[in-house]
């Protein structure tokens, strides 16, 4: 048997079968399937799959994280299933069936910055640690104070020399820093223009000739232009007789290069089919280069600065206005789900637009804050869940990934699974993006997110920085702790605990083979009116989002096993115990609504966790009046959790029941 084997069967029969398969392919660390239904994937089972680390949807595909191992996993799927796979265009093409124009846009617009992301956050770590050089203030460097090394500012505050007026070493380095840094950013419109032609699967290499028109030095520089004086206009103007054209660069630009890019795709494919093969060698390349490079210059290129421009001011009005706190706040609470769509994508446009407009940009540090704040919320499940072995294998990778920028692992992988914790850091997010646009911290590059996101910042900046990253790692830790242990939008990770196999004990009751066909029955825990399940109170219980069962009403204060077993798990609370029988019939018994808050008050334990128990066996007491009182429903779901593998049939509803009465009868499928 191959090393995947096993789990690469369970993920295709969990998702479908290889008839709801449309397409398959994988990338460094996913399996990215286009689905014919998505609503048949049975997540549950997907994240009991030993290899399985996390999953989500975006952009039309079903993602499943293996790791780095996903090329030989992969391997196996694609044996043991009999589909072929897809390069990732076509599996990209085949996702687009179901997305919205909106998700279509924002696809494309994620495919052009994606082939660019290494050099933007290699250009910022340059850029931020030329910042460091350039701006931190310096008395000491290993020797005595150097004679004039502290100034006066003109309003009289004292100025200390930087790292790079004092050494000549530092200076040097900072210079030679400088041909990266420039040809990363300056040249920004060159990889856009390339990149839209290796995505749209054209000439790329004209790509990258008409990026260069943009940023020639034959043009005016992009950053003089708006100092320019009338004489230096004159310079870079070309006099037709008819007309002139002013030679503007546009170094850093992002919306020319794009509108730039796209007429010159079209324009190719166009000729493409018009010209005669035999010529179209030399005429497509000069029917499709010229006239993008005349239209860019002439029309597409000063309205796509007006557009970038407009864009910049916006939303830096909106960031050093009166109410800049709000925006920020809001933009910092809402950056996460903006990750989640892949609309996330659009503001690497605008923060290169607002360099290139104000010589930096206070959107990126509220980016770097949120993933800050991502990893903080995985770092309160770490603790939260100290000692679950097979969690921490996706959980501390998670919280290291998202304080190194990337932050879907994090969100994905742990947070949007709990939910608790994505809330948490939204939250920490948001007061720590409005502290930052409070105090107006800026970056003077992007590209560096997590906590090396600092590097990026202005120098005078830092130290406020430095308070903003403190509050988006407690705020969204503490809120993690409370919100876990307050009960709070908790329901998922309740329904994570009890139906993904998570225990000890489960695996002990996993090796038991039982034959399809055998009947096993379960017997009443409690005194009470048994009703059905779709009379619960709690939606996650009605809707059978938990599994199959009753719901008893006018309930007792015991609960005995329904059947001979083991406690699979016992809730710190002791408002919710999880059964399984010797048949491996799973069962959770969950007393009363919201009683979680009460803490274990009221609730006392007979057994532990781990227990063998005996049907009739006194389990768990508790004091029905007292939770009453306290304003609690003490209305009791029991279900079935892995009811896809039995047939539960019940006796008749609704009816009052005594302990030890039958209820259920299951047959193993």
């Amino acid at each position: 048997m191959s090393k995947f084997e096993k789990d690469a069967r369970d993920l295709l029969s969990a998702i479908g079968g290889a008839e709801n398969i449309s397409a398959v392919t994988h990338c460094a660390t996913r399996l990215r399937f286009v689905l014919n239904d998505p609503k048949k994937a049975q997540e549950s089972k997907i994240e009991q799959i030993p290899s399985v680390k996390g999953m989500f949807t975006n952009a039309g595909q079903f993602q499943v994280i293996i790791g780095n191992e996903v090329p030989t996993f992969y391997n196996d799927f694609t044996k043991i299933s009999g589909v072929e796979g897809v390069s990732k265009e076509a599996a990209k093409s085949a996702a687009k069936q179901h997305q919205n124009i909106i998700q279509r846009l924002v696809g494309v617009l994620a495919e052009i910055f994606t082939p660019l992301l290494p050099a933007i956050i290699v250009g910022g770590l340059i850029l931020g640690f030329r910042n460091i050089l350039e701006s931190v203030g310096m008395e000491f460097l290993g020797q005595k104070v150097i004679e004039g090394v502290k100034q006066l500012s003109p309003d009289g505050k004292p100025v200390w020399n930087t790292i790079v007026d004092i050494s000549p070493f530092w200076a040097g380095i900072n210079r030679f820093l400088w041909l990266p840094g420039e040809a990363i950013f300056h040249f920004l419109p060159v990889g856009v223009t390339w990149s839209i032609t290796r995505k749209m699967g054209t000439t790329q290499i004209l790509g990258i000739v008409l990026g260069i028109t943009l940023v020639s030095p034959q043009l005016m520089n992009a950053y003089a232009v708006n100092g320019a004086s009338a004489e230096d206009i004159a310079k870079y103007t070309i006099d037709f007789g008819v007309g002139s054209l002013f030679l503007r660069g546009y170094q850093a630009q992002v919306i020319p290069a794009m509108l730039a890019g796209f007429l010159l795709v079209y324009l190719e494919r166009f000729f493409r089919r018009v010209v005669p093969e035999a010529i179209s060698m030399i005429f497509v390349p000069l029917f499709a280069l010229i006239p993008t490079i005349i239209a860019a210059h002439v029309v597409l290129g000063p309205v796509g600065w007006a557009v970038g421009q407009g864009i910049s001011n916006v939303v830096n009005a909106g960031l050093t206005s009166t109410f800049s706190w709000l925006f920020g706040g809001i933009f910092g609470a809402l950056y996460a789900p903006l990750v989640i769509t892949g609309l996330h994508h659009t503001t690497l446009a605008i923060d290169s637009q607002l360099i290139a407009d104000f010589g930096s940009t206070n959107l990126w540090p509220m980016i770097a804050l949120s993933n800050i704040a991502q990893g903080a919320a995985v770092l309160g499940i770490i603790i939260a869940h100290k000692g679950n072995k097979k969690e921490e294998q996706i959980s501390v990778p998670s919280l290291i990934s998202a304080w190194l920028g990337v932050t879907e692992p994090a969100m994905f992988g742990i947070n949007l699974k709990f939910a608790y914790p994505f809330v948490a850091a939204m939250i920490g997010s948001g007061i720590a993006g409005m502290f930052a646009t409070f105090v107006k911290i800026r970056a003077n590059a992007i590209g560096v997110g997590g906590l090396p996101g600092i590097l990026a910042i202005r120098g005078q900046d830092m130290g406020m920085f430095l308070v903003a990253m403190i509050i988006a790692i407690v705020v969204p830790f503490v809120l993690t702790l409370f919100f876990k242990k307050a009960g709070i939008l908790t329901k998922s990770e309740l329904a994570q605990e009890t139906t993904t196999g998570t225990f000890e004990n489960m695996e002990e009751n996993d090796t038991k083979e039982i034959q399809s066909g055998s009947k096993t029955t379960i017997f009443s825990p409690m005194k009470a009116e048994m009703r059905p399940l779709s009379e619960c109170r709690d939606e996650v219980f009605s809707t059978g989002m938990m599994g199959v069962g009753v719901v008893m009403n006018n309930v007792s204060g015991e609960i005995f096993a329904p059947f001979d077993g083991v406690v699979t798990s016992l809730f710190p609370t002791l408002h919710a115990i999880g059964l399984m029988s010797d048949e491996g019939v799973e069962m959770l018994i969950h007393i009363g609504m919201d009683t979680v808050k009460l803490n274990g008050e009221h609730f006392i334990s007979n057994v532990k966790q781990g227990d063998k128990v005996r049907r009739g066996e006194k389990l768990l007491t508790f004091d029905v009046e007292k939770i009453k009182a306290a304003g609690y429903n003490t209305q009791t779901p029991i279900v079935i959790t892995n009811a896809n593998d039995w047939q539960v049939d019940f006796t008749t509803l609704p009816k009052e029941v005594n302990v030890g009465e039958e209820i259920f009868f299951a047959t193993k499928l």
